[in-house]
């Protein structure tokens, strides 16, 4: 049986107005008019100002899908999809134990927030970072030169045998146990993967709306997949759809955090996260940013992507004071701290 989490059942219409990410453009522009003061450089004049604008729409990313079948109705209707792997107890509470040492170990800040949270909670987010974690050695880490591609592909079908409750190894079996515990769905988890192979072959961005699928893939599905982790307030009088969206913009900013303190190091492995159009806004190229110089175009255009950030930030506020009660603290205090 699935366990119960408090989702609002106000009903959410999934109409034109309604199938985007961020506010309105009038709600955008007032928010970057009170945090962003015009800059000025002596040698191209004014600053260009970066536009918020860029959405990418629910009917293509299929969120409300996800929504709907993580909702606490749609759960409960469909108790006998959750399928609970018989495990033993000391064999579980041993493979909690690993996944708690891997979050401990390349995600301290993440570690320390989960700590604030239940017992139940705790053990739900050290599974998940663990799985994601291997992940993202696979594509990042020491040995990723000696994997191939198809390794993802058999990580793919390791996550089915996961949903199917035959987990490979110990630290699947964790995984296993949480994903019924909390009926998640796949499908955010094999976006992630998703994300993680655009590492193997993507290394340019023409454009913010590219950026931020990548985004998406790589850390707005852990806000999605987290979601019920975390637990939305019976007393919330707003729609999950609302919620999710906050725990996807707060995946987004994390991860556009994460890139802006790591710029050095992805050039190092030939890589930019960084809108290509953008740096040619500001007068800038791969070259300078291989070259590792601040100039003051790169200051004026890394303040744009900071602020970017920063707006993320707010529209996932939003949505915090709706989660469950005990969930307030950890997720406030949660910081970036690993790709």
């Amino acid at each position: 049986m699935c366990s119960k989490f408090s989702v609002s059942t106000t009903p959410c219409n999934y109409g034109a107005n309604d199938a985007r990410f961020l506010q309105s453009e009038t709600s955008v522009a007032r928010k970057r008019a009170q945090g962003i003061k015009a800059h000025k450089c002596s040698s191209s004049g004014a600053i260009p100002r970066l536009s918020i604008k860029e959405f990418i729409p629910h009917t293509d990313l299929r969120v409300h899908e996800i929504v709907e079948r993580q909702s606490q109705a749609n759960n409960l209707a469909k108790q006998d999809a959750c399928r609970r792997a018989e495990m033993n107890p000391k064999l579980l509470e041993e493979a909690y134990k690993r996944c708690r040492n891997i979050c401990s170990e390349y995600a301290r800040t993440y570690y320390l927030a989960s700590l604030l949270m239940t017992k139940q909670r705790q053990k739900a987010i050290w599974a998940i970072y663990a799985w994601g974690t291997r992940i993202d050695e696979m594509v990042d880490g020491p040995n990723a030169v000696y994997m191939s591609k198809s390794f993802l592909d058999r990580w793919e079908e390791r996550l089915e045998d996961i949903f199917d409750g035959r987990p490979y190894d110990i630290l699947d079996a964790a995984l296993t146990d949480t994903v019924s515990n909390f009926c998640l769905d796949i499908k955010s988890f094999k976006e992630m993967i998703e994300g993680m192979r655009m590492d193997t072959w993507k290394s340019r961005y023409k454009n913010f709306q590219e950026l931020y699928l990548y985004c998406y893939y790589v850390a707005g599905t852990t806000g999605i997949i987290t979601v019920p982790v975390m637990g939305i307030a019976a007393e919330s009088s707003v729609c999950a759809k609302s919620i999710y969206n906050a725990a996807i913009h707060f995946g987004i900013a994390n991860q556009l955090t994460n890139i802006l303190r790591d710029v050095g190091e992805d050039a190092l492995r030939g890589r930019i996260y960084l809108p290509q159009d953008e740096l040619e806004q500001f007068g800038l190229s791969d070259d300078d940013v291989f070259a590792r110089k601040v100039t003051d175009n790169w200051i004026e255009f890394m303040k744009e992507q900071i602020a970017r950030a920063r707006f993320y930030y707010s529209l996932a506020e939003q949505g915090i004071s709706h989660l469950d009660k005990a969930s307030h603290w950890p997720v406030s205090t949660d910081r970036p701290s690993h790709r």
